[in-house]
């Protein structure tokens, strides 16, 4: 969230670095507000001032024996307006509250131009593309042909846009999210923890994902207890240190955590309908760093690489993209995407997105640090996705699919699984 006060002092350059994004700054609503909210204050402190000499007043004339009453109604009539210009101020403030909440971050400088995921800019590959000498089989008609994925017995169940594992999927599922936590906790120094499914609206509100984008949660209650299920892993995470006042010393934190994740996917269009890409329930191993604002680049690049390790460890290719600054989501300042390769689409596609927020999600939450001089400011926070399991899966069986049907299992994974292959007919073997 952004300062109102430091917009305004911005100006013109604050309209100029949220254009980057195709966000339009109105600052005249802004300034009008700061002008009213500065006309409440200085007419409620005039009138406690007045109502303070009032008071003696009524005290001295008290003790003379003098008719006080009409000054008592002055008084009355003091304390009213004072109470209306501070419920006048109250409102404004509410109403700045509310603008700033639905103005996204600052792009980086650095970040690419462009309003579009076309506009994006390739970073580096790795791993070389799957060839295979056969006319490769998408993730749904590999899965269905082994009984790994049952798609219709989800949607008797739940409808349109969920998934059924079964057997060697559902294994496949567990084994993928075991490693990466392993990896992450025991090789890139991420505590691992196991958070809350259903949040608050404030905790929603900490990440940004609130009030802008509720069409795309999924809520729920029970009596007057409002309730919304997470979309990431990383509204809980990053919102364990709301209200706090972290040592700047002691950071940077890295957090980890596996949890499913629910989206509406309200914004999608119909797009990825088919199979395990867009789902409405998926699971996802998620990272998030806590760090002084000045380190927060150098923890973006860090985290990158842990992403990255991940497919490595698989042996998938995959490349990492810089979005432009007009892609970058509400909160992020500079965001790498990783694309892996779908070897049915003969494209990459978006696996992992690891994004610098900056001070941005931090002034929302109240996420504070102090220095050992006693100098406070606020945390950097950054998440990325380490990995989703679902898109993992599907690009994991796509690329290493055989001409018979059946799935290579990587030796990286298959330590978890217990098997290096799904056979045609849907058994594993060692």
């Amino acid at each position: 969230m952004h300062d109102t006060r430091t917009l305004l002092e911005l100006g013109d350059e604050a309209v100029r670095r949220l254009a980057r994004r195709g966000y339009t700054l109105d600052l005249g609503t802004i300034e009008a507000l700061f002008s009213r909210r500065n006309t409440a204050i200085g007419t409620a402190e005039e009138l406690r001032s007045e109502s303070k000499k009032v008071a003696a007043d009524v005290g001295k004339r008290a003790k003379a024996g003098d008719d006080v009453n009409a000054l008592k109604e002055h008084a009355r009539e003091l304390k009213d307006r004072i109470r209306e210009a501070e419920a006048e101020q109250e409102k404004v403030e509410a109403e700045l509250n509310a603008i700033a909440m639905t103005i996204p971050n600052f792009p980086a400088d650095d970040a690419p131009e462009g309003l579009s995921e076309d506009d994006s800019v390739e970073v580096r590959k790795w791993g070389t593309p799957t060839e295979l000498d056969f006319k490769p089989k998408d993730h749904v008609d590999l899965g269905e042909a082994l009984g790994i994925f049952d798609f219709g017995r989800a949607a008797k169940l739940s409808g349109s846009r969920f998934s059924v594992s079964r057997g060697p999927g559902a294994v496949l599922e567990r084994a993928l999210s075991t490693m990466f936590l392993n990896l992450h906790t025991t090789r890139h120094g991420y505590t691992e923890f196991a958070v809350p499914y259903l949040v608050t609206r404030k905790t929603m509100t900490g990440t940004g994902q609130l009030p802008k984008f509720e069409a795309d949660l999924f809520k729920t209650g029970v009596d007057d207890r409002e309730l919304f299920l997470v979309p990431t892993a990383e509204v809980p995470l990053t919102n364990l240190h709301a209200d706090e006042i972290i040592p700047a010393e002691d950071l940077p934190f890295a957090y980890t955590a596996w949890t499913p994740c629910f989206r509406s996917e309200a914004g999608s269009y119909g797009r990825d309908t088919r199979g395990i890409l867009r789902l409405h329930q998926f699971s996802k191993v998620e990272l998030v760093r806590v760090a002084r604002a000045e380190d927060s680049r150098a923890e973006l690049e860090l985290m990158l690489s842990h992403a990255e390790a991940c497919l490595q460890e698989l042996g998938l290719a995959y490349r990492v993209i810089a979005l432009a600054a007009g892609d970058l989501g509400f909160g992020s300042t500079y965001t790498y995407d990783i694309e892996v390769w779908l070897p049915s689409q003969e494209t990459y596609r978006e696996i992992s997105s690891c994004s610098d927020c900056g001070t941005f999600q931090a002034r929302r939450a109240a996420i504070r640090t102090k220095t050992k001089d006693g100098q406070r400011g606020f945390a950097a926070t950054l998440n990325g996705s380490g990995l989703p399991i679902g898109r993992t899966l599907a690009a994991l069986i796509e690329q290493y699919q055989q001409e018979d049907g059946s799935i290579v299992i990587p030796p990286a994974l298959a330590v978890y699984t217990g098997f290096s292959r799904i056979n045609a007919d849907g058994t594993t073997s060692a």
